[in-house]
Parts: C-alpha cells; structure tokens; sequence
C-alpha cells in the first residue's frame, strides 16, 4: 500500500531549477531529432534511397555561396546560419544542466560527437546527408551556445554583486 507522506515529494527551490533546466535539455533535443529527421518542411521525408554524402571541408558552403544568385541568400543563410543556430541551444544548455562544470573543451567535443552522430543516422538511413559542413557548422554553434552561455553566466554574477554591495 502507498502512504502519502506529507513533503516528500515537494522540490526544493535549486531541484525545481535543475527538474527545468533538464526539461528544457530534453525538449530541445527531441525538436533537434524532429527536424534532422522528420521536418517534410526541411525535405526529410522524401526517400531517396540513394547515398548522399560530402567528405570535403567547406565544399557545400562554398557552393552555396558562389551559387548566391541562383539560390538566394535565403538560401545560403538557412544552410550555413541554420545550423550554427540549431546547435547553439546545445553549447547552452550544456554547461546549465551539468551545474557549470562543463568546459569549453568538452562542449566542443559533445558538439562535435552529436554532430558527427546525426551525420552518420541521416547517412546510414538515407534522410538527408552526411556532410563534413554541417559537423564543422555544427560544432561552431555549439561553441557559439557555451560563448553565449558565460556571457549570461558573467552578466548574472556581476547584477548579484552590485545587488548585494
């Protein structure tokens, strides 16, 4: 039989924060794997059953960028803005649902990991493609997340001590 015991499953003010913190992580990385791999918007459901893949560093960028003026910069920012920006969350919430103690070298290679893990998914199950580009942009929104991250860190402590002083 289960008994109710009165407080027991009341949170703390620092548990509360780090319950949400975690949620925020969670719900973060499930609309990162919705649109890596199920967004129709993003072309994710149409089955080519055929490998698509770029080995070589900065070659999609590049044509992305001398091809400007066929596909627009709407284009060119989506894909290289895009995912710097799909990542950046990631370097962010890092260091916040580890309690700061995530450094910049581990973010980086988590970034990196996470990236190189869903290039190798939408390769193996032909949605998308792999693309060395998108690990590199990847990677840089991660680090992008963490700059971001100790700069609120560094904004908060500073309006804590001119709060008690």
């Amino acid at each position: 039989m289960i008994r109710y015991r009165p407080g027991r499953f009341n949170m703390g003010k620092k548990s509360l924060h780090k319950f949400l913190k975690w949620c925020v992580f969670i719900i973060y990385i499930l609309a990162l794997v919705y649109f890596m791999f199920f967004a129709e918007s993003l072309g994710r459901a149409i089955y080519v059953r055929e490998y698509r893949y770029n080995l070589y560093p900065f070659k999609e960028i590049m044509r992305f960028v001398n091809n400007e003026d066929i596909l627009g910069m709407g284009a060119v920012l989506a894909n290289v803005l895009g995912n710097v920006v799909a990542f950046a969350p990631f370097g962010f919430c890092l260091p916040m649902v580890t309690d700061h103690r995530m450094k910049f070298i581990r973010v980086t290679i988590l970034s990196a990991g996470l990236s190189l893990m869903i290039e190798l998914v939408q390769l193996v199950s032909m949605v998308g493609s792999f693309d060395v580009d998108d690990i590199i942009l990847n990677t840089a929104g991660g680090i992008a997340g963490y700059i971001l991250f100790c700069i609120c860190k560094g904004i908060l402590q500073c309006m804590k001590k001119n709060k008690k002083g």
